[in-house]
């Protein structure tokens, strides 16, 4: 079996592997790198997801790549748009040419000795068949997200069994799906059910939106005309970065606002939803959350749709809890019955930061000690040596935040090069560790990330060892802090 020697592998071509890509190749040109897709087109979950609607919950502004921003009036962009985009991108920087499709990474295992990667990988030909490959390389970078294709967010759903309509989870959506005409229920209040309403609601007979407790929804022009209006005083190119450094500036100061300050940003964003909403419509009941904004995910409403669906009357929300699915429909607690034709159980996913790949570091499993191991930087784990992980903000748009650890991840390597040092890894003494109270990976109280606290690493919250959720503080920290803080750097001696 010939085995491939490479100086960096990354994992995933979605949004956050294609910009690594781009940061390798030009601030590490001497470096031998590969993308590993498993899939066979790029775009990650803009090309896996085939839900009705699906689009960006960010402006687009924001979420394109920081080198070649979205040139576009659209501000958030549906998926099929956001590929072509991505697809566009990476051609012009020859990074398509990188990527290995069809190529799944089963296990990586880092050997001291070797200071060296070995991937174990199922490639699958062109003719159907599957070739077993191994590649070795010096530093790893997982891009691939934070959540399982295979897997979804288990739900109990009592009765869910008994149920003789179709069932359907928007994770799974094919084409097959047929809603037209039928009594449709949405079991969720997150990002994905509040897209499939607006888009479902001229199609299907009825739609129903069942929720438990609601989420925030904050509503974004549809076009972004700021790049048009700038042309007329100066080149386009520019016009797009100064686009770019307007959205950050206000992006920034939102979020920061509303976290520093909950009761406003909770009355604002009440505020803007009432204007929009039908006269009567409860809101307190059906679109005021009990936790404040941020502590999960802000849902975004492109021009307003999700509320001018609410203003159909075949549209509405329902906010109860499931006693039972029944034969035709659901049985809510407070005794109310709604049929159904169809369920569709937007009810969250299932994370998995290492995307299902058995790691271990010489032996010892990485996937049963993720949750003992503490995050450096947002970017690399503690103990775990020439390996990112890269993931964006989740307060904020996803891009600006994969970026900047991108960056931090090639400071390392770059620190490796000048003291000519083979291998970098956080590390923490016992001292530092028993001052520090464990915090979550992604500061969410999502059910699906909650969930998941046992498969994701710890945040100190501190210094080093934070996730970071402001593109400024990071970006500082980027330019100004020094990577030698709580890294263990090794030279040939292999005296680890």
């Amino acid at each position: 079996m010939a085995t491939q020697e490479l100086d960096i592998v990354i994992i995933g071509a979605g949004v956050s592997g294609i910009n690594a890509a781009y940061r390798l190749q030009n601030e590490l040109p001497a470096r031998s790198f590969t993308i590993l897709e498993s899939r066979t087109e790029m775009g990650g979950t803009w090309d896996f997801w085939k839900y009705p609607g699906i689009r960006t919950d960010s402006a687009m502004a924001l979420f394109g790549f920081p080198w070649r921003p979205w040139p576009y009036e659209s501000t958030m962009a549906q998926a099929q748009d956001i590929t072509n985009y991505m697809k566009k991108c990476a051609a012009q920087e020859g990074i398509d040419k990188k990527i290995q499709f069809r190529n799944c990474v089963k296990s990586a295992s880092w050997n001291t000795e070797e200071q060296r990667w070995t991937l174990q990988v199922d490639a699958t030909l062109e003719d159907g068949s599957l070739e077993k490959r191994i590649i070795k390389s010096w530093w790893l970078i997982v891009c691939s997200g934070y959540y399982s294709y295979e897997k979804v967010q288990p739900a109990a759903i009592p009765g869910i069994d008994t149920f003789k309509g179709q069932v359907v989870h928007p994770q799974f959506w094919d084409d097959k799906v047929d809603y037209a005409g039928k009594k449709v229920i949405i079991i969720g209040s997150g990002a994905t059910a509040i897209t499939l309403l607006p888009a479902m609601a001229d199609t299907a007979g009825s739609l129903t939106m069942l929720q438990r407790s609601p989420s925030f929804i904050f509503s974004l022009p549809r076009k972004d005309k700021t790049v048009q209006n700038l042309s007329r005083w100066m080149p386009k190119r520019w016009a797009v970065i100064v686009n770019w450094w307007q959205r950050m500036f206000i992006e920034t100061a939102f979020v920061k606002f509303i976290l520093t300050f909950p009761n406003a940003g909770r009355k604002f964003l009440l505020s803007r939803a009432k204007a929009q909403l039908p006269k009567g419509f409860d809101i307190e009941k059906h679109l005021s959350p009990r936790y404040d904004p941020f502590q999960q995910r802000l849902c975004f409403s492109p021009g307003g749709d999700f509320y001018k669906a609410l203003h159909k009357p075949n549209v509405k929300i329902v906010t109860d809890i499931i006693e039972t699915v029944t034969d035709d429909g659901i049985l809510l607690k407070s005794g109310e019955k709604l049929e159904a034709d169809m369920i569709i159980t937007a009810t969250g996913l299932y994370m998995a930061l290492l995307s299902s790949i058995a790691t271990d570091i010489d032996g010892m499993s990485l996937n049963d000690t993720i949750n003992q191991r503490y995050v450096w930087n947002g970017c690399m784990l503690e103990g775990v040596p020439n390996a990112g992980l890269v993931t964006g903000y989740t307060a904020a748009t996803w891009t600006p935040g994969a970026d900047v650890r991108t960056r931090k991840l090639i400071k390392v390597i770059k620190h490796q090069e000048k003291t000519g040092t083979v291998i970098a890894k956080p590390a923490m003494n016992p001292s530092e560790r028993a001052r520090y109270s464990p915090k979550a990976f992604f500061n969410l109280t999502s059910t699906y990330a909650v969930n998941a606290l046992d498969r994701l690493p710890l945040s100190a919250g501190v210094g080093v060892w934070r996730m970071g959720t402001n593109w400024v503080v990071d970006v500082w920290q980027l330019m100004f802090s020094s990577v030698k803080t709580g890294m263990q750097y090794v030279g040939k001696s292999k005296d680890v």
